[in-house]
């Protein structure tokens, strides 16, 4: 089938010499209804959707905010709104029109269902709904391993806590019994349950400790349903947008074109969405690789994409036009060859009496390049010392030729970066001189740079003791007494930081000695400090008490704040004594302004100097400095915005820094660093595991240990049998 492209299409394809294939022209101008796009990698799909949605805004004249564009990562959904500003942009030059799409619903699922929950055209009322706070992973982790939510599961679940642990961990079949892994178990279980829209109170079995753990996600709804801030993890939002759109017929008339990129990483409550929002004028449009359909251990299910002719006919009552992006444009012949054969020598059907398969029968991949040149090679068989030294030496050969223009340019891919067989092969580079950049392979904490900072931290703030602990606790204690160690050298070799250390140690000091002065003095006069603050029978005791600071004196008087506290007394709204006392013994600097004045001195600065050199940069210790200020404020934000003697009374702030949160992102091996425009950074080789890799285009790849594993999911056991 051959369609001849309007106009205006014609010409800005020919401004930016593009030229669409015979599929990609198809796919770009077909307009009958649903439309199904398998597409095989490199083959253009991104720059097909592009294409799609300028045709239907500046050909058809479809207004932007009635069309939904969705993807699944945000670098991804940067790259759809970056890419469709610069096409309008060339239309608007040709048509003198201009194209506004700051309404238009483009971003990923996540954000998109966070907006539908707030405006109006969703609500039945048409009352602007409110935003739910959104708990990332990391968020509902700690949320979740927090002693007393942690606590009050247990108490909800009927479990002994004597033995919870055991029996949760064996009910996962984790090997470990520890916290961790059963919260994490926990947590990845709750997030199944609503990414498949289940409704526990009719799940029906004879498993005990399963019932239990049902009874545990019942009060972890709960918790956050009764939350005043509203709290909501990403599989609750989206089911909260389903009951949204369920709840009101006119949101599936809101949008005329329903778009959807990476159909294949759509799990069961997103597929339910996408068709609700389609069913009004049946205009949806799905593009994937079933070929990377890697986050079903996150709920995604592969046979949405690959059965979505069949789905689409039941829930749309039309049968999608199936068009095939199937030119590869990337790569090489023989590469394409090589993807070819191997994924031949699958068996791709599904086991049991369920029919079907995994993957979309009729895909074959073409390739555009017709260059022969060599471009796959394997390592010669060999102990695995002599292949990583092979490697090495070749990936050396690679750099040296300037076949790529920074070591970036060339990725290691690992199922798993937490092995020996990626410890070898770093070694082996680093014995020729070459860096990496590897941070999912062993936690993020114990890279050099984060070890260094909160080295010193740990010297300014003060840490906790070390008790006889084992397992997840003694590793964790092993590296801060480490990161304690490597502060003591940072500081006996600069005597400014030196300087800097032993002030913030006295002004600490102060704060916490203000605030022992002045509970002392409540607490003589027993006052409740949980009680309303009364200025003219408390303040003139409090600024009377000796040894009070200069600092805390000011910050108790003052007209402004005694009027401020009048006022709000007269109106019902008195703050507690508790409070002026935090006020008074409060510092001026937080977390992260420590760690920008921490990284001003020469230890530091030598690593900004790196990042900026003309040849031969290297950017890793910087990222890994940026990444530690995102962890930094992330703990401010919703631990400790402000540093005050409470605080540091009994150690506490020390406790929750180091015994507490610290602690989390050790055991979880927080890790990851992602820059959407410049992924990797210069100078270093980057280690990536397969789901890393995802949607990232390299020059050169290395596959290590390519290892198949086959074993289902526990959850997943869990969700198809509905035990």
């Amino acid at each position: 089938m051959t369609l001849k492209a309007p106009e205006l299409l014609a010409r800005l394809w020919k401004r930016v010499d593009f030229r669409p294939n015979e599929n990609q022209s198809e796919a770009i101008l077909y307009d009958g209804g649903p439309l199904f796009l398998p597409a095989g990698p490199g083959s253009g799909k991104t720059r097909v959707l592009l294409w799609r949605v300028t045709r239907l805004i500046a050909v058809d004249n479809v207004d932007p905010s009635e069309i939904y564009l969705s993807t699944f990562t945000e670098k991804a959904a940067l790259q759809l709104r970056e890419g469709l500003r610069g096409l309008l942009a060339l239309a608007s030059e040709e048509t003198k029109h201009p194209y506004d799409i700051a309404k238009m619903y483009v971003g990923t699922v996540h954000s998109l269902c966070q907006r539908m929950l707030v405006e109006r055209d969703f609500q039945l009322d048409r009352a602007r709904g409110r935003a739910p706070s959104l708990l990332d992973e990391l968020d509902q982790y700690l949320l979740v391993n927090r002693r007393r939510t942690w606590n009050e599961l247990l108490a909800a679940s009927g479990f002994d806590p004597n033995d919870a642990h055991d029996r949760i961990g064996t009910f996962f079949a984790e090997r470990s019994k520890s916290k961790h892994a059963v919260t994490t178990a926990c947590m990845s279980l709750f997030n199944r349950l609503s990414e498949e829209c289940i409704d526990v109170d009719k799940v029906e079995t004879d498993d005990e400790d399963f019932a239990a753990i049902l009874r545990m996600y019942r009060h972890y709804r709960s918790l956050l349903d009764g939350n005043a801030a509203r709290l909501t993890d990403f599989s609750l939002l989206q089911q909260e947008a389903f009951r949204v759109l369920e709840s009101n017929p006119a949101a599936s008339k809101r949008f005329r074109h329903v778009i959807v990129d990476e159909y294949q990483d759509t799990n069961a409550v997103q597929e339910r969405i996408f068709f609700r929002l389609a069913s009004g004028y049946k205009n949806l449009c799905v593009v994937g690789d079933d070929d990377q359909a890697l986050y079903r251990f996150r709920g995604a299910t592969v046979e949405n994409f690959v059965q979505f002719p069949e789905r689409c006919a039941s829930f749309l009552k039309l049968k999608p036009r199936t068009i095939a992006l199937d030119t590869n444009y990337r790569s090489r012949k023989h590469i394409v060859s090589f993807y070819n054969e191997f994924l031949g020598e699958c068996d791709w059907s599904k086991p049991g009496k369920r029919a079907g398969a995994y993957r979309v029968s009729t895909k074959k991949i073409r390739a555009h390049s017709e260059d022969e040149g060599v471009s796959v090679v394997a390592s010669a068989p060999s102990d695995p010392e002599s292949v990583c030294a092979e490697i090495a030496a070749l990936v050396r050969k690679l750099i040296k030729a300037k076949r790529v223009t920074d070591p970036n340019q060339i990725a290691f891919l690992y199922p798993s970066l937490k092995t020996d067989q990626v410890k070898r092969m770093i070694a082996a580079l680093q014995k020729v001189g070459l860096q990496v950049y590897a941070p999912r392979a062993a936690p993020f904490l114990e890279t050099s740079e984060a070890t260094d900072v909160l080295g010193v931290f740990a010297l300014v703030l003060g840490r906790p003791a070390r008790d006889v602990y084992q397992g997840d606790y003694a590793k964790y204690y092993d590296w801060l007494d480490r990161a304690e160690e490597r502060g003591k050298a940072l500081v006996a070799a600069d005597r400014q930081l030196s300087r800097f250390v032993a002030a913030q140690q006295k002004e600490l000091a102060r704060s916490r000695d203000d605030y022992a002065l002045l509970l002392a003095c409540a607490e003589r006069n027993r006052w409740d400090i949980a009680a309303p603050y009364n200025p003219d029978r408390q303040k003139r005791a409090l600024l009377a008490e000796p040894g009070v600071s200069p600092g805390a004196r000011r910050r108790m008087s003052g007209k402004r704040f005694d009027a401020a506290m009048r006022t709000r007394a007269d109106r019902g709204d008195a703050v507690p004594l508790k409070y002026v006392l935090r006020r008074a013994s409060s510092l001026d600097w937080s977390f992260l302004d420590l760690f920008y004045q921490v990284t001003l001195f020469e230890h530091f600065a030598r690593m900004f100097d790196a990042a900026q050199r003309a040849d031969a940069p290297d950017e890793g210790p910087v990222c890994n400095l940026a990444l530690l200020t995102q962890y930094l404020a992330r703990f401010v934000e919703q631990r400790v915005p402000i540093i005050a003697g409470d605080l540091l009374y009994e150690d506490l702030l020390s406790r929750l820094f180091f015994g507490s949160y610290l602690y989390a992102l050790h055991r979880r091996g927080e890790s990851e660093y992602e820059d959407a425009d410049d992924p990797f950074p210069k100078g270093r080789i980057p280690f990536l595991t397969i789901h890393q890799s995802k949607g990232l285009e390299v020059p050169v790849v290395v596959l290590g240990n390519p290892r198949k594993n086959s074993r289902l999911q526990r959850n997943e056991e869990i969700v198809r049998s509905g035990s």
